[in-house]
């Protein structure tokens, strides 16, 4: 007898191409029309109308009504981390290009997963913030060091907060093109926003692509380093 959760239903929604196309594309963090989601699948609209409607009827996305559209988003950063987690299995039994073009590399140095920072830069800033323990694992889970706390608090991140949400503070997701774990988590979308909100990088239109001035990126390395 089997028990437990069955994941063929989960894996057969998101093994469709046009399913999977859409959720790639909603990794970004932004919310698409359903016109926006046919165009990254590739589909006609009332196809993609019908794949949206098993993906919102299932909990892997949400819709929301603005004016005439609906627009969709994952659900939530169960999503994200499940379809980021494919991606490096996708790799190394995939095809891929042979000659990596100019996006694939800045998809590698900089890009959005879901609502918080992949990539170099920041697989970069978990390492730092474990190395002068802001963070700290304890039995292989990440929690906030006893000295991180009024870090972040100077650095402008809001920890109490944060901490008042049902969402785990701190979570890892292994960064497909790094190898490496990135920071997820309250505080990883924390300092997404913050990124954002100082405009030391910007999103590539729908990309999940983010475009780091230079100025930006040296103040972004310099505010987690602490320097």
């Amino acid at each position: 007898m089997k028990e437990g959760p069955d994941i063929s239903i989960v894996a057969a929604l998101i093994g469709d191409p046009a399913r999977a196309n859409m959720l790639m594309a909603l990794m970004s963090g932004l919310a698409l029309s359903g016109t926006e989601l046919a165009a990254e699948a590739g589909v006609t609209l009332s196809t993609a109308s019908s794949h949206l409607a098993k993906l919102e009827n299932s909990g892997l996305v949400e819709a929301r009504r603005q004016g005439r559209t609906r627009y969709f988003r994952l659900a939530d950063p169960d999503v994200a981390a499940a379809v980021e987690g494919l991606i490096p299995i996708a790799t190394r039994v995939g095809h891929l290009r042979t000659r990596p073009g100019p996006r694939d590399q800045a998809m590698h140095h900089a890009r959005s997963c879901y609502d918080h920072l992949a990539g170099r830069l920041a697989v970069a800033l978990l390492e730092k913030w474990l190395a002068c323990k802001v963070l700290h694992e304890a039995d292989g889970v990440l929690k906030l060091a006893p000295s991180g706390r009024s870090r972040l608090e100077r650095m402008g991140i809001d920890v109490c907060s944060l901490q008042q949400s049902r969402r785990p503070l701190c979570r890892t997701c292994i960064d497909w093109s790094e190898r490496r774990r990135h920071l997820g988590g309250s505080l990883g979308a924390a300092v997404f926003d913050h990124v954002l909100a100082r405009r030391w990088a910007v999103r590539e239109g729908r990309s999940r692509v983010l475009q780091f001035s230079p100025r930006g990126e040296q103040n972004f390395v310099r505010w987690y380093s602490g320097a």
